[in-house]
Order: structure tokens, then sequence, then C-alpha cells
């Protein structure tokens, strides 16, 4: 066995086969993880590795799985300071292990403090290359995609970082399963143009173009949440865009009433149960202009409006914007793919998605996404 004095520390910055994944501000002293599935990958030729972590939080503590060759073989919540983690020990030296360290957690908008951070790295061995995949898939949405209930027993309805997962998400299983690295911008509630409560200020297109601009409290602008995201360094293949669920179900939900100004915001249902049809043309006018966004900061990707796994609702809808904006556009690089929906044998907690729901979905969505990249 190894001693202690046998591990040497490397700061992020000096190690030179490092491999980021998800949204960063580029600055690796420390990396801060902010979105559901960012992380690092390491090819570690060593028999003990440990990393140096540091997370805060006011109410919701990150998560992280530890992913070795493939399997994840750690889970766990990480509490406030700043500490090591080992990652492994024990095993053989002279075998190459690839080290996935993966956030399990969102970027939480609703706590002001909640940061992990990396800072360093420490092992009696040498880190070899970590080859790029050969496709990259960027998937965009909410609750489903930041992989919410995907973890936990069915009856768990308690709103917390445990029940978050990026790897039992099929966002993670269609990346795998196409060979992609991939990067996810994803918050539990929010919508194309208002949240599941009506709140218009919660909506992902008003902040996609920064690193992780929903993110609030000066902890996180100082950290570069708010800065403009360098699309330039890394241009997907593919964009997925999982949103409408909870702007459908702002329609059933109370008026929200912005605090600051007094004013009320309401999706709102007709006499006979159905969709008013103003409040529907202001969401489709919302995804058209995200369409254009998208485009814009993503010119060669194919675009998928992926939709389903919580009922079919806005699918009407989302396919009038969808036609809208390639008649205008000429645009023809963009597809609706329908997920399946959940059941009472694949929800998992807090009336979401589980496991086998995120497995049927990325079954159908990487079918979609093969015939696109052919």
């Amino acid at each position: 066995m190894r001693t202690e004095e046998q591990l040497q520390v490397h700061a992020l910055t000096d190690i030179d086969h490092l491999k980021i994944h998800g949204r960063t501000t580029g600055r690796l002293s420390p990396l801060t993880l902010f979105w559901t599935g960012s992380g690092m990958e390491l090819n570690a030729k060593a028999s003990e590795l440990w990393i140096e972590v540091e997370a805060h939080y006011y109410s919701y503590e990150p998560w992280i799985s530890i992913v070795i060759n493939g399997a994840v073989v750690s889970r766990q919540m990480i509490t406030e300071g700043r500490r090591w983690i080992c990652v492994f020990r024990g095993m053989n030296g002279d075998a190459v292990k690839n080290v996935r360290i993966v956030k399990d957690v969102q970027a939480m908008s609703e706590d002001p403090r909640c940061s992990l951070q990396i800072h360093a790295v420490k092992f009696d061995g040498e880190l070899l290359p970590v080859e790029d995949r050969p496709n990259k898939i960027e998937f965009i949405g909410d609750s489903i995609t930041s992989g919410e209930g995907s973890t936990g027993a069915n009856q768990e309805a308690d709103w917390i970082p445990m029940w978050f997962s990026a790897l039992d998400n099929y966002t993670a299983i269609t990346a795998d399963a196409l060979n992609a690295d991939y990067r996810v911008v994803s918050q539990s509630g929010w919508g194309v143009l208002t949240s599941w409560d009506n709140n218009p200020n919660n909506n992902i297109p008003a902040y996609y173009e920064q690193v992780c601009g929903l993110l609030t409290g000066d902890d996180n602008e100082g950290l570069g949440a708010h800065e403009s995201h360098d699309f330039a360094a890394w241009q997907p293949d593919v964009v997925v865009v999982n949103l409408g669920t909870n702007d459908g179900g702002a329609f059933y939900s109370a008026e929200w009433r912005d605090p600051s100004t007094g004013e009320i915001h309401k999706q709102r249902l007709n006499e006979d149960g159905s969709f008013n049809g103003e409040d529907l043309a202001a969401f489709e006018l919302a995804a058209e202009q995200f369409l254009v966004k998208l485009r814009r900061n993503n010119p060669k990707a194919h675009i998928v409006w992926a939709y389903g796994m919580l009922g079919t609702p806005m699918l009407p809808a989302i396919s009038r914007a969808v036609e809208a904006y390639a008649n205008q556009s000429g645009d023809r690089m963009l597809s609706i793919c329908e997920l399946p929906n959940t059941t009472d044998e694949t929800v998992g907690a807090r009336s979401h998605p589980g496991l086998l729901a995120h497995r049927q979905a990325a079954l159908v969505l990487t079918k979609h996404i093969e015939r696109l990249l052919i």
C-alpha cells in the first residue's frame, strides 16, 4: 500500500490531461461546477487518487457521483466546507482507470450560496490523455432534464437534492448510447415562457447565453455564473430542448403576483377547460424566439424539441412554433421527438419520471438522433 508521502498534490491548473464537462467559466483555480452532469474526467494510472472539493450552501447541498471505468462506485453529499475525498485506493497501480466526477444536482436558483468547486487532485502515479467522444449533445430542460425524482423511492415527496440524479437520467443514457460528450442546461419548474407557478422571470431562454445566469446572490456572481458563455469553445452536433411541461402546468396553477410591481401573471383556461388562445400564442412566440437564439449560437447543430414524459398538452403549440420558425427562417435542421409518457410502472420519486421512464425516453431519443447523425 502506498504511503501518504507518496501521494503528490496537483492543482488543476498544473494537470495537462484533464477533461472538463459542462458549462464553466474556463477557470481551473478552482473549477466551479454549475449544472447537472458537469464534472471532470481523468485517465489515472495510479493506485490511489483523491480530490479536494469545496461546497457552500444555505439550504441545498450539492451531491456527486464517482464513476470508474463506466461504473458508478459512489454517490455522496458534499457538506459545507473544504476537504479531501478519496476516489479510490488500493487498486492496481499499473492499470489505467477512467475516472469521472459528476455533479448530480442542478444549479439551485433558489439558494444564493449553493456552489461546488474542485481545487486539486492527489495521487501516486500519472495521468494520461482523455479522448473526446465523436459527438456532442446539449440538453436543455426542466426538472425532467435535471433528473429530479429519477432516484429515490416512489413515496418520496421532499424537495431535496438527494432525489436528483445526473446519471439515472435520459441525458446521460442517451449520450452514452450515442458515444457523445454532453452538457445540460436545466432548472426544475422553469419553462419557455413561464414557470409552473406563472412566474415569467423563470424561463430558460432569458439566461441561455450566460454561463449559469439563473443563479442568484453575490457569491455565485463572483464565481462567474453571470458571465457570457463562450459558445465557440464547445459546439454541439445536436441541441435537445425538453421544455413546455411547466408552461402547460401554469394554466392549472394559481396566478403569480410580482412582489415589486404588483403585476399579476396567469396562463388562463377558457370556460370549457381549454387553453386560452392569446396565452398559447404568447408561448408559441417565446418558443419561436428561443429557436432563433439557439440557431444563432449553435449554427451547425440539429435542434430536436423532445417532449412528452409528463403528458403532451403543449405538443400542438410546440408543433406550431417549430413549423412557424422553420417557415420563416428556412431552417430545416430541426425536428420534434415525442417521448414516452411516464406510467405507474415507470414513475419515480416526487411523481416525476423514474429510471425506467428515463431509459424508455433515452431509447426513443437515441433512435431519433441516430438518424440525424448519419
